[in-house]
């Protein structure tokens, strides 16, 4: 039907309903018909016909889809019919000195009744046609508040959707045993077993935004329990921005359950850094380096260049950011090697970076102990160019992404980040450019992360593989190391090690545990295994060592570790003969060179 159509329809309607209620109004007060003259009837008619016509378009009542009316529409056709009678009653009264109050207010209730009546009817009947199908998913919802209120309202209308909400699950007693929009509070978080027995229910969406990671954790464990699939709702910012929509429900992910509450960054700090500055990434490409483009974009940088070796990864996160802030912030992609020296010193000529954030490095452990020589080009060669590059051409700071892996490093890649640590300590010494360095542990999400390789691992029926049952890591989610990277690189002053707070220890069987949950399988469907520590690898992982135990807090969640003097000939030493060691010497060389013995890996029993 075209809005044309609609529109002629609905005011034809209208029309004939208002003169239905005053004739109505007018055979209610016939006995007192004497009062009201037929000039007074016709005026009166043509006023309110006139008046609710001018209203209704400036409420915009005739673009409403009543399909889907609520309160909010029937709120304002109350306002829309009161106020045409009120000028009615003023007009009549500057014209007749008199007021015909009994017929305007029976008019008004049945103008009330049959407008709004037929409004609701197109809802009723919409209902009854798209009846819902009787093997739809039932639901239960946790939280009765304004967000289950806006779930349960979504899928009473989608019907396409196929769940059918059956009762809330809400802590509030005040509202144990009523009902929202015809689904009953089942009770609180103490009857979800309960309920899911005696109500047949196929799913649990918990749909209370505001919870805190704890707070869900909890709800995740009682809900888990009853072994019925368990969905979230989106964040409300996420709702707010248009990236998903209310009826967008998502599984519950192990970086909601693992994840801590967001630190919130001193945004004018950070615009002072970033703002209308040059800013330079290296491995832009990859899971940090890439977040630390989005973060940084939305403080309004006047340039970003994208310094990557895979020209997919680099292209990917090009289009994305044109797309989100290609009309403010220009975008330059650099397809290059940090080892190639000459293509570093090249880009920082050409872009005159004010800031630089090197995120660029080989991690994989058990890889880099099988290629050692290639782990020291990349990680330390590479950043020497780069920082050396930042140095001549004049940057303000470098931001070296660290591992927890640096501190009493027991594998290659930890000795190669400390021995990257100790370069950019010892080359700020002289430098007019502020060179920190950011440590932190394991980022959930990221492409070396385990859980992509657990989540195969139950795809394919497990099972899933555990070094050891009492090996520990510490997490942070990509977005919070990244926005706490570019927080540290706001209160740089040049030689310092941040350690960023990545708070209690996960044992990895645990997470283990959690995702096989999570994907809906018990820990008897889904067996665990243990393989034994790998080479290089630790049991627990450490953020300072004890002669770094300064750790002054900075910023919350943000701490300043000891920098640890070397001797530059050391180093430089160490970078100009490595590739004529022999292999089985080149490992004991490097940790010689970072002033460390090689920590013996522990094993429980």
């Amino acid at each position: 039907m075209t809005y044309r159509r609609r529109l002629s329809m609905i005011t034809a309607l209208d029309s004939y309903l208002i003169l239905l209620s005053i004739f109505i109004g007018y055979q209610l007060i016939l006995p007192s018909y004497a009062l009201y003259p037929s000039e007074v009837i016709l005026v009166t008619s043509f006023i309110l016909l006139f008046g609710q016509h001018v209203f209704a378009h400036c409420f915009h009542l005739y673009k409403k889809v009543w399909e889907y009316a609520s309160v909010g529409e029937l709120y304002v056709l109350l306002k829309s019919i009161t106020l045409s009678h009120l000028v009615t009653a003023i007009i009549e009264l500057c014209i007749f000195q008199n007021v015909p109050v009994r017929l305007l207010c029976v008019s008004w209730l049945f103008q009330l009744m049959l407008i709004g009546g037929s409004r609701m009817m197109w809802r009723i009947i919409r209902e009854h046609v798209n009846k819902r199908n009787k093997e739809a998913t039932r639901a239960l919802i946790i939280g009765a508040g304004a967000a289950g209120s806006l779930i349960v309202k979504q899928l009473l209308q989608k019907h396409e959707l196929d769940i059918e909400p059956v009762a809330f699950i809400d802590d509030d007693k005040t509202k144990h045993r009523l009902e929202i929009m015809g689904v009953p509070v089942f009770g609180g978080k103490e009857k979800i077993t309960q309920a899911v027995k005696q109500l047949n229910i196929d799913m649990i969406i918990i749909a209370i935004p505001s919870l805190s990671v704890a707070q869900l954790q909890e709800m995740y464990k009682a809900c888990a329990k009853t072994g019925v699939k368990t969905q979230i709702m989106p964040k409300i910012d996420e709702i707010l921005l248009g990236r998903q929509s209310v009826g967008q429900l998502r599984d519950v992910k192990a970086e909601d359950l693992l994840g801590r509450e967001p630190v919130q960054l001193d945004t004018s700090e950070i615009s002072n850094t970033v703002k209308d500055r040059v800013v330079l990434v290296t491995g832009a490409g990859g899971s940090i380096g890439s977040e630390i483009c989005r973060q940084i974009s939305k403080f309004k940088p006047k340039s970003v260049i994208l310094v990557g070796h895979g020209e997919n990864s680099i292209h990917s996160i090009l289009l994305e950011l044109e797309d989100k802030f290609g009309k403010n912030i220009n975008y330059y992609p650099e397809i290059a090697d940090i080892q190639d020296r000459k293509k570093m010193f090249l880009l920082m000529e050409r872009y005159r970076p004010n800031v630089i954030y090197h995120a660029a490095a080989h991690k994989h452990v058990p890889l880099m102990e099988k290629c050692p020589r290639e782990a020291i080009k990349n990680n330390i060669l590479g950043t020497r160019n780069v920082a050396e590059a930042a140095d001549e051409n004049g940057v303000e700071t470098f931001v070296l992404i660290s591992s927890d892996k640096a501190v009493n490093p027991a594998n290659i890649m930890g000795a190669t980040k400390r021995f990257a640590e100790m370069l950019i300590m010892n080359l700020g010494k002289t430098s007019n450019t502020k060179f920190v360095a950011v440590r932190f542990g394991n980022v959930l999400g990221s492409r070396g992360s385990v859980i992509p390789i657990f989540k195969k691992q139950i795809a394919k029926g497990g099972p899933v593989t555990v070094t050891h049952q009492d090996m520990t890591r510490y997490f942070m989610t990509i977005p919070e190391a990244s926005r706490l990277v570019i927080q540290a690189g706001a209160l740089a002053k040049g030689r310092q090690i941040f350690v960023l707070d990545m708070g209690e220890p996960v044992k990895i069987v645990d997470l283990a545990k959690n995702l096989i949950q999570l994907s809906g399988y018990t820990i008897d469907q889904i067996k665990i295994e243990f393989t034994g520590i790998r080479p290089g690898e630790k049991m627990y992982e450490e953020l300072l060592n004890q002669n770094e135990i300064l750790a002054e807090q900075v910023f919350p969640k943000i701490h300043i570790g000891k920098a640890i003097d070397t001797e530059w000939t050391t180093l430089k030493t160490f970078m100009e003969d490595f590739m004529d060691f022999p292999e089985r010497e080149l490992r004991e060389r490097l940790f010689k060179a970072i002033g460390h013995q090689e920590k013996k890996l522990v094993t429980a029993h």
